[in-house]
């Protein structure tokens, strides 16, 4: 291994340098990453070997080794290749660019800084030509907004108006924590949803076994006796059948109905009546709410404390918002800011925002503290969000148990009845 000499900004954002042992400079800043150093330069070191300083030739094949080695691994990285651009590297590229800048490094060497320890070839190509435009003398919003697959128009938004206040690495900070936050909402809704959609599978797939493989046994011998069966047992032998001769058939149904049902739910026509049904399902349609007020009172709030205008800030907020009829909501709400009024005034017409918001958004205005007002509300309702996830999957819980139950027990009371009432005649 090779003793590399390196520079770089501790996690306070204070300027650190030493030596460290490494195979490659790759490896070297993935190992002080860890420590929380950002590295923003390396090279081979004499010092090297063991303590014994190296000849000039040595001490050159040694670097022109390091470097080649290191470059290459630099430039090809299979993971990188087939994997795809997370939002997490997204988010640590941002913080970790706003530390840089604040340490007072230019913006084109923090973000050469940024390319030489990205390994993920599909993330560290964009930022090379990001940094050849700013090289250039294109300003950084222009530069990423060449790329709306990574940074889309809220984040374009909020540099651009992070350069034009001079508080780009303030900006950045916020991006970033805006950005965390959102996956962490994200992650916890999956996590939330993960559990009662595993039992809904395989309490199916139970069902599906029993009613193609067991019932049909058992029902042989009552197909013999060519007795009037209860009526449940008719419909359990019905079922048994249908879903035997036809499993394919009625498998090719469901996936058909499933993938119209969402063509459905994506298409003009449909999608505001699924949304508006979603909102008002007892459990469901208040977590979506809580869900979508949260999201845009972070993103509005966010966008104006980064100087961004209101009406554009607006429409970053609709746009994040996953549901058709709050959108509709932001942009009437729009509408008649843009003619005078207020934005609580119309957010209460709506009637799609809880009075709790409304409220504190109208108090906001009234003091010229709206954007500390919607982050407090964000940070409300996001506290609300693990409650309703709680309550959610309380509830499905039982309901996938009731499920389970019910149709284990209909099939086990229609297979033992007719036994039972044979039995009770035949001791008569």
């Amino acid at each position: 291994m090779a003793m590399y000499a390196y520079k770089g900004l501790s996690p306070a954002g204070k300027a650190v340098s030493g030596l460290r042992e490494a195979e490659s400079p790759k490896l070297l800043r993935q190992l002080l990453r860890r420590d929380g150093v950002v590295v923003t330069s390396c090279e081979v070191s004499s010092k090297g070997g063991g303590g014994k300083a190296p000849s000039k030739g040595a001490g050159k094949g040694a670097a022109t080794a390091g470097a080649a080695k290191g470059g290459l691994s630099r430039q090809v990285d299979l993971g990188g290749l087939f994997g795809g651009v997370k939002p997490v590297d997204i988010a640590a590229f941002t913080r970790e660019t706003a530390t840089l800048l604040r340490a007072g490094i230019p913006l084109a060497e923090a973000l050469g800084a940024m390319v030489e320890q990205t390994t993920n070839l599909r993330f560290k190509v964009p930022l090379g030509e990001i940094r050849a435009m700013v090289n250039e003398g294109s300003s950084l919003a222009d530069a990423l907004g060449k790329h709306p697959k990574l940074f889309d128009d809220l984040y374009v938004s909020m540099v651009r108006a992070g350069e034009a206040a001079g508080n780009l690495d303030d900006v950045l900070v916020r991006l970033a924590d805006f950005m965390d936050g959102a996956q962490k909402l994200k992650t916890k809704v999956q996590s939330a949803m993960i559990y009662p959609v595993i039992m809904l599978v395989v309490g199916i797939a139970i069902v599906a076994v029993i009613m193609t493989k067991v019932v049909p046994e058992i029902t042989k011998q009552f197909n013999a006796q060519g007795k009037v069966l209860p009526i449940n047992t008719r419909m359990l032998i019905w079922l048994s059948d249908l879903f035997r001769d036809y499993l394919g058939l009625i498998l090719l149904a469901t996936v058909a109905g499933i993938i119209g049902f969402r063509l459905w739910i994506k298409s003009a026509s449909g999608r505001p009546i699924w949304h508006r049904f979603v909102l008002r399902l007892p459990v469901v349609g208040e977590l979506v709410r809580t869900v979508s007020v949260s999201r845009f009172a972070r993103t509005l709030g966010t966008m104006l404390s980064a100087g961004v205008p209101m009406l554009r800030a607006l429409d970053a907020g609709k746009e994040i918002v996953g549901n058709v009829i709050i959108k509709r909501a932001i942009d009437d709400a729009k509408v008649a800011v843009t003619e005078g009024e207020s934005l609580a005034t119309t957010l209460r017409k709506s009637g799609q925002f809880p009075p709790s918001t409304i409220n504190m958004i109208s108090v906001g205005e009234r003091s010229g503290q709206l954007e500390d007002m919607l982050t407090r509300i964000a940070d409300t309702y996001d506290n609300s969000t693990d409650v309703k996830l709680g309550r959610l999957t309380a509830l499905l819980e039982p309901l996938m148990l009731v499920f389970m139950g019910g149709a284990v027990a209909f099939i086990v009371f229609s297979v033992l009845q007719p036994i039972l009432e044979q039995a009770s005649f035949t001791k008569h």
